[in-house]
């Protein structure tokens, strides 16, 4: 009896160990929206085995082995993992940036990182692109995460920005540019260090020949340059050197961009040669700001807990306890009129948009913010959803060099696939609570 016992104890641990080395899942059931922009595919089966998708069909055309672990995605719409192009795991709300930056440094590594980027995977957020924060953490955490010692998102981090001047107590994370040939070494250093992307910011008060070895230097090494679009000379100066993609609406409360700048624009999305011109507006912590302002009950969702230790969640309490008073959204009532215009004159011009929110800005969630930007662009804006959801995955992934790998539905490639409970294209705002979370085959949520 106690050998048969042992057999039956042997059987199930080996069980076990072979559904953990050889699994093998099936999605049944659920619309299917793949990330290439076609109509949806309805009773879609997807088979994944291992890290990445074996099959995608549907439940007449692909038959589940017996072996699969069924997953039901009845009533749900099955979407490509989610990617945020503009965040900043560094910070995570609090809205005093001083402060911060002066006590939290040396948790960056082992916690606030982390915890940011295991928020925005629980948010259904499988890759983001971080875009601001000292070298040797971002490098860290990313390696962490991508060796499977940490959840989170899979991150493309830029490390410091690179500006002009760094401002006063920032050093670590904002790198100055002291001529062409300190410009060119700092991102031969970056590049050493092996960062996915560079990150350029008040380029307009750099000389242009600073300016042009930043990103002549970075292409030279295959790492491209993201810009801020604050101003028009930003603007102006990034379009001349090449830079692959522009951050924020920017412009402060100016109207539009000035003609100018959309001419420019438009001479260089007609360059069919150099690819699309891709944009990050980030316009949510700016639009919803006033109701959150009158609403601040919504920030006492504890989903930006997680990870956090109970002192670190009460200083960013206290940061925000008068949402009224912060300095840094005073001018917001002023530019939240334009900043519709100015989607609407970047989209007219065949600007590509991609989803990316600023994520970590006072009061602004990696828990809450991607879903929150693409509800705004949906039901604020009234682009269309399916182009907001491939501009939050299909081209995030093709302007990072992976979308071989990720980014949509399509067998070979890895399986970041995430769920929601309905209908994803009528109501974008179920993606404020994703009920299916995969991540290179493994089941988060």
């Amino acid at each position: 009896m106690r050998t048969i016992q042992l057999l039956l104890v042997l059987l199930i641990i080996s069980s076990s160990v072979f559904s953990q080395n050889n699994p093998l899942k099936a999605l049944v059931g659920g619309t299917l929206i793949d990330g290439y922009g076609s109509d949806p595919i309805k009773n879609s089966v997807i088979l994944i085995e291992g890290e990445r998708i074996k099959a995608v069909g549907t439940v007449e055309t692909l038959t589940v082995p017996e072996n699969a672990e069924i997953i039901s995605t009845e009533g749900m719409s099955v979407l490509p993992g989610l990617w945020d192009m503009h965040v900043h795991t560094m910070i995570n709300g609090h809205a005093d940036y001083a402060h911060w930056d002066k006590i939290y440094p040396p948790l960056f590594e082992d916690v606030i990182m982390p915890s940011s980027a295991h928020q925005l995977l629980m948010a259904g957020v499988t890759s983001a692109r971080d875009l601001g924060a000292p070298l040797e953490e971002s490098i860290a955490v990313r390696d962490a995460i991508n060796s499977g010692k940490i959840p989170g998102a899979t991150l493309y981090v830029s490390g410091p920005f690179i500006q002009h001047e760094p401002y006063p107590g920032t050093e670590d994370f904002r790198w100055g540019v002291d001529g062409p040939e300190d410009g060119r070494r700092k991102i031969r250093k970056l590049a050493k260090a092996g960062v996915d992307v560079i990150k350029l910011i008040d380029h307009d008060q750099m000389t242009m020949e600073e300016l042009k070895a930043v990103v002549d230097e970075s292409h030279k090494n295959n790492l491209k340059v993201v810009a801020h679009g604050h101003r028009p000379e930003e603007i102006r100066r990034g379009l001349e050197v090449g830079v692959d993609c522009f951050e924020h609406t920017g412009l402060s409360s100016a109207p539009r961009y000035p003609d100018d700048v959309m001419e420019m624009i438009k001479e260089r999305t007609a360059q069919m040669n150099k690819g699309p011109l891709f944009w990050c507006p980030t316009v949510e912590g700016l639009y919803n700001y006033e109701y959150v302002r009158d609403n601040p009950e919504k920030l006492d969702n504890d989903s930006w807990h997680l990870g956090l230790p109970d002192s670190v969640i009460t200083d960013i309490k206290n940061s925000f306890k008068h949402p009224d008073r912060l300095p840094y959204f005073q001018l917001t009532p002023s530019r939240r009129p334009t900043l519709q215009t100015k989607i609407k004159q970047l989209l007219d011009a065949g600007v590509v948009l991609l989803i990316g929110t600023d994520s970590g800005i006072p009061m602004k969630f990696h828990s809450q913010s991607t879903w929150n930007e693409l509800d705004v662009w949906v039901n604020e804006f009234g682009i269309d959803p399916m182009y907001a959801i491939r501009s939050a995955t299909y081209w995030p992934a093709l302007w990072t060099g992976v979308a071989d790998e990720v980014g949509t539905i399509t067998p070979g490639k890895y399986a970041d696939i995430i769920a929601v409970d309905g209908d994803v294209l009528r109501y974008i705002s179920l993606l404020q609570d994703v009920d299916l979370v995969i991540k290179h085959g493994k089941r988060y949520k």
